[in-house]
């Protein structure tokens, strides 16, 4: 029997999920959780087989979930399942330590699939996530950031507007704007929020004190 931890914020979707596995002899469902924090917390007490996480979650998301549920040694394997399946979510949280990926939209058959052999340590990725994954190794890896680039990023993940962070630097708008939109284009994103995210998954960025 495979034991289970649901997290997902939203609880018509957790009780989807439990009705799903609790009807089937193969699975337990040890306990539920509506966000991050919360799934550490009850990863860390019941050590589920494995934890199906969704990635975009108030307070705690599911990327700094998994990446913390690893730094306390928990041995659940995590399936990550999302309605996402952009590059600047896919890669932090496999970078993370997501055991799979999988969307919410898969077949239950599939879902379930997917959840055996995530408890058995096996890569479980959706076809369009694997696609983008493959994409990826074929892409050249992007130039790095330059320092320029990784001074407006380290303003902007400080709260700084783009005039804001154009005076501390003495640039002009205008020239934050582009080095903005060179650091979107390196890292494979589209707005400010995930450019920040991935900078520091990545390491270009380390979290302040």
């Amino acid at each position: 029997m495979i034991s289970l931890l649901i997290v997902d914020d939203h609880p018509v979707v957790r009780d989807g999920l439990r009705g799903m596995f609790g009807a089937d002899p193969r699975f337990e469902v040890l306990g539920e959780a509506g966000d991050g924090a919360e799934a550490v917390a009850a990863g860390e007490r019941l050590r589920p087989d494995v934890i199906l996480m969704d990635l975009r979650m108030p307070g705690t998301d599911g990327v700094a979930a998994i990446r913390e549920l690893a730094k306390r040694g928990v041995p659940s394997r995590v399936l990550v399942l999302t309605t996402y399946d952009t590059d600047s979510h896919v890669l932090p949280a496999i970078e993370a330590g997501a055991t799979g990926y999988l969307l919410k939209d898969a077949p239950r058959e599939e879902l379930v699939r997917a959840v055996e052999a995530a408890a058995r340590g096996q890569a479980v990725l959706s076809p369009t996530v694997a696609t983008r994954l493959v994409g990826q190794v074929r892409r050249p890896a992007p130039a790095p950031l330059s320092q320029r680039e990784l001074e407006v990023l380290e303003l902007i993940a400080r709260g700084s507007t783009n005039r804001e962070a154009a005076k501390r630097l003495f640039i002009s708008e205008t020239t934050v704007k582009t080095h903005l939109l060179h650091v979107y284009a390196k890292l494979g994103v589209n707005d400010r929020a995930a450019a920040v995210a991935a900078a520091f998954s990545r390491g270009y960025l380390a979290p302040r004190d």
